[in-house]
């Protein structure tokens, strides 16, 4: 694969996994959102914890069960570098646009680093991390 630093490929890659991830939050199934993450995944997501391997990675997306309808995510801002053959790092922004069972919508943007991974069946998420913007470095300076 060409340096997705400044190829297409690269970019068609992310936005490949990007519509898989769609497509299996479309009707919310945590199995499906699942399957797009290797079996030892690393995932920091919006809630407390870290999941580690995919039935962890499933287990948390089985957690909003009962919140969600539907989600959409908007991978804005990204900037890919290739680390090694089949491997790219992608880092920017998610935005999320989120339907909820009890009614409404709601919109949140956050930081996004993601590591894609080449296997057999196709790319998958090997590590995914996504955390809210501060609003001031979380510094606590001696007074």
């Amino acid at each position: 694969m060409p340096d997705p630093t400044s190829s297409p490929e690269g970019m068609a890659t992310l936005r490949a996994v990007e519509h898989a991830w769609n497509a299996a939050a479309q009707h919310w199934d945590p199995a499906a959102l699942a399957a797009l993450y290797t079996e030892d995944a690393v995932f920091y997501g919006g809630r407390i914890g870290h999941s580690v391997g995919r039935a962890q990675v499933r287990a948390y997306f089985e957690s909003y069960a009962a919140i969600f309808t539907t989600v959409r995510l908007t991978l804005v801002e990204q900037e890919l570098r290739e680390l090694a053959p089949g491997i790219v790092l992608a880092q920017g922004y998610a935005s999320f646009e989120f339907g909820f069972k009890a009614g409404g919508e709601s919109r949140a943007t956050f930081r996004s680093t993601l590591v894609l991974i080449r296997q057999p069946a196709g790319w998958c998420i090997l590590q995914h991390h996504f955390s809210p913007t501060p609003a001031e470095p979380p510094i606590n300076a001696p007074r």
